[in-house]
């Protein structure tokens, strides 16, 4: 090979390596995928926050304006934000101009402190509840969390709240760009706006959707509630789903299978209870019963308390 197509290649590999994603060796690579037009999800890690992975874990999303960025959930800690601020600017030069935050749980918001510092001009939307909660003792649990989780490598996390409530079913204009905001709380959290990209027939569903993935229901939530807003987002016929941790996609991939999960849960300890049974024992007996869950991250761990979470649900409804 001569001296000139030598140099040729060394300049495509190494252009190659810069626009190429952030590298979590051990864990793998991530950058914006353009899904549709002008939105991008960067699709994490599945696997909770820990060393390796630094704390990212869920799927932060941007919509290009003509003039900007609007980011929603922009990652669990300030080094994760600055990070996906790096690969924003892969994409584009744009200033953020605004986030919006899916929920309280620290994965998806703690991002907006490096948002901030960055774009001080930046408004940054949530749930009037999230921006309660993220101004109190909620919001303080959850730096020393992803502190712990990460072996130290958020120091220097610290909460930057939402500070525009929003209100369900309001339609927000930012330079030209549409969002609609949708919620019925609780479902998740008591705290879940979900986001409708107008333009794109895109809608962010925070946790309220998984795919891939098993999540935990604090004590805030209601599985009932989760089911209800999953069936009310099938029902608007959207293109994009894009769930806060998985594969985004249509209503048939990343929508519907954590819908039938929850559904067919609800049913079958429903039966459970009105037999008499207690919940570790209809767990036994119903757990064959969704092998098609088996390989998402975390179902090992969870299905028990998911069915301890369903099980009291129930009997409250039903006492």
């Amino acid at each position: 090979m001569n001296l000139r197509k030598f140099g040729i290649l060394a300049a495509l590999i190494i252009s190659s390596t810069i626009a190429g994603g952030w590298t979590l060796p051990g864990v793998g690579d991530y950058a914006f995928e353009n899904i549709g037009k002008n939105v991008f999800v960067m699709h994490g890690p599945t696997q909770g926050p820990n060393e390796k992975n630094h704390g990212f874990m869920n799927n932060p999303a941007f919509i290009e304006s003509a003039n900007g960025v609007i980011i929603v959930d922009p990652g669990s800690t300030k080094q994760v934000g600055e990070q996906v601020l790096a690969e924003i600017k892969k994409v584009t030069n744009k200033p953020v101009l605004a986030v919006f935050n899916s929920h309280i749980h620290g994965d998806h918001w703690l991002g907006n402190q490096a948002i901030k510092a960055a774009f001080p001009d930046a408004k940054i939307y949530g749930h009037p509840k999230m921006i309660e909660k993220a101004n109190g003792d909620a919001g303080l649990r959850w730096p020393d969390l992803m502190l712990s989780l990460t072996k130290g490598l958020s120091k220097g996390t610290k909460v930057v709240a939402p500070e525009h409530a929003l209100k369900n079913g309001q339609i927000i204009k930012i330079d030209g760009e549409h969002f609609r905001t949708h919620y019925l709380s609780p479902a998740h959290t008591n705290t879940d706006i979900l986001v409708e990209h107008v333009g794109s027939k895109t809608i962010f569903l925070g946790d309220n959707g998984f795919n891939k993935r098993m999540g935990l229901f604090d004590e805030s939530s209601s599985m009932h509630g989760n089911i209800k807003i999953l069936q009310y987002v099938r029902d608007l016929k959207m293109t994009r789903h894009v769930p806060g941790h998985g594969p985004s996609g249509s209503a048939e991939k990343s929508l519907i299978p954590f819908l039938t999960y929850l559904e067919k849960l609800q049913k079958a300890v429903t039966k459970g209870y009105r037999a008499e049974k207690e919940d570790f024992v209809i767990k036994k007996e119903i757990i064959s019963q969704f092998e098609d869950y088996k390989d998402w991250d975390g179902f090992s761990d969870i299905f028990g308390r998911h069915v301890n979470k369903m099980y009291l649900e129930v009997e409250e409804l039903e006492f």
